[in-house]
């Protein structure tokens, strides 16, 4: 098991230390066809949990931090399903609220020779009820990182405004808010969605966004570009698939590392494993340089998985690829080597 961060705060007489991070937002059961196999012609699937906000809890929470999920579920089999995998992965979930009036959210991946398709079914969902009170628990406070998505203010009005508030006012003082933009063009098109994700990733404190997505959204692919259009946050990360990662800063010079050399069986998921990995060497008060790897390096456990929630190895294995040379790695081989 890796090691704890530096700042390590005990428990006290009331109770356990407060989560590290705390990460709000909706998952749902997913269903899954054999691998290569459309879901049309699928005698079978594979039932299996995912959300992008709880897959980086549980990324987190294998790399030994500790991480709260916020969440809505219906008060349903599905509903105990998400709930049970989330624990099992180490998060916490007791502030996960039952609605006995609204389903848990669906998904279903279809496989095709180029992309991976995803089918939602979450239209009126718990989850969707979510409001701008969902972050008001007292047991969050001392939370160090709040980690949001785009994908939730497209799921309803009231979970736009829970969204805008975590940005805006602030209901967990003095923790980092983590904005990843994760434009789903299924729930809202670009046109509608880029000036309401580029207002709430302008007003977070770390934005994570694909070029891909950038480029959709608002017409650039350009790093320098892309933080130029949010020059508010402390850093931009600005992510270009297997080619490389940037880290963009207000008062500091840019950090580009490359992505590692990785077989890829499924790319779903990869970005929240990135997204956790970066904010694990935040934790740890890693370099920009070293963040950047350790996100590269979990997103590779990720794309060589068809889950949404790969397994990880021990810290040894990262911590030798972060102090080693990069130039850069072929993960296959690492694997082998440990």
């Amino acid at each position: 098991m890796p090691s704890e961060p530096r700042e390590d705060r005990t428990a006290t007489s009331a109770g356990p230390p407060p989560a590290e991070v705390v990460t709000v937002g909706e998952t749902m059961v997913m269903l899954c066809p054999p691998a290569g196999e459309p879901l049309e012609h699928a005698e079978r699937v594979t039932v299996s949990v995912g959300g992008a906000e709880s897959n980086v809890a549980g990324y987190l929470a294998r790399l030994g931090h500790r991480a709260t999920w916020v969440g809505r579920v219906g008060d349903d089999p599905f509903g105990r399903l998400v709930v049970r995998h989330v624990a099992d992965t180490g998060v916490d979930v007791d502030l996960v609220v039952v609605d006995p009036a609204a389903p848990t959210g669906l998904y279903a991946k279809d496989p095709g020779p180029t992309a991976t398709a995803v089918h939602y079914y979450r239209a009126g969902s718990a989850a969707s009820r979510m409001d701008g009170d969902t972050l008001a628990d007292p047991r969050l406070a001392g939370a160090r990182v709040l980690h949001l998505s785009g994908i939730t203010p497209a799921l309803s009005a009231s979970c736009r405004a829970l969204v805008e508030r975590a940005v805006t006012d602030r209901p967990l003082p003095g923790a980092l808010v983590s904005f990843d933009v994760n434009h789903r063009a299924r729930l809202w098109p670009a046109e509608r969605a880029a000036p309401v994700l580029r207002d709430l990733a302008d007003r977070s404190d770390l934005v994570f966004v694909g070029q891909d997505e950038a480029y959709a959204l608002w017409g650039t692919s350009d790093p320098a570009a892309v933080r130029r259009l949010l020059p508010r946050p402390q850093a931009v990360v600005v992510k270009d698939g297997a080619v490389c990662a940037t880290v963009l800063f207000r008062d500091a010079e840019p950090v580009v590392v490359p992505a590692p050399r990785v077989s890829v069986v499924e790319p779903v998921g990869a970005g929240d494993a990135f997204a956790a990995g970066y904010l694990a060497g935040l934790l740890r008060d890693l370099d920009p340089t070293r963040r950047l790897r350790l996100g590269h390096l979990v997103a590779a456990q990720a794309l060589g998985s068809t889950g949404d929630d790969a397994p990880l190895p021990p810290w040894s294995w990262f911590e030798r690829l972060l102090d080693g040379p990069w130039s850069p790695p072929d993960l296959t081989a690492a694997r082998a080597e440990g």
